[in-house]
């Protein structure tokens, strides 16, 4: 079964985290990556661009609206994700305990509906 682990972290932090430092972190996601590959368990990975890239559609009084920015104003974003296989959620949880993007924020962990 696929699972979809959405990685939320503050992005005006991760902004202020000095260039030689983000080289390390990658460095730490790139190696998770690799341990999931090896394991079988990877399917795919992404980034996120900032929220002050983004648009919120919505529905307002029958009409569709566009906004800046994301839906919700929250503390941490959305701001990456893996999908994952594992034969059980308790699987799916192990694997996003290991992901280093735990340090930064939390991590949702969802079943993933293919051809929904």
């Amino acid at each position: 079964m696929k699972y979809l682990l959405m990685l939320y972290a503050d992005e005006k932090v991760g902004a202020q985290i000095p260039p030689e430092q983000m080289v390390k972190a990658m460095e730490t996601m790139y190696a998770y990556r690799d341990a999931l590959t090896k394991a079988g368990a990877f399917v795919a990975t992404a980034a996120l661009a900032r929220t002050w890239d983004a648009k919120t559609l919505r529905m307002e009084g029958g009409e569709i609206k566009v906004h800046d920015g994301p839906y919700a104003d929250t503390r941490e974003q959305f701001g990456g994700y893996y999908i994952i296989e594992a034969p059980d959620m308790d699987a799916a949880l192990k694997w996003a305990a290991r992901c280093p993007a735990a340090q930064w924020g939390p991590i949702e962990v969802r079943p993933y509906m293919d051809g929904y």
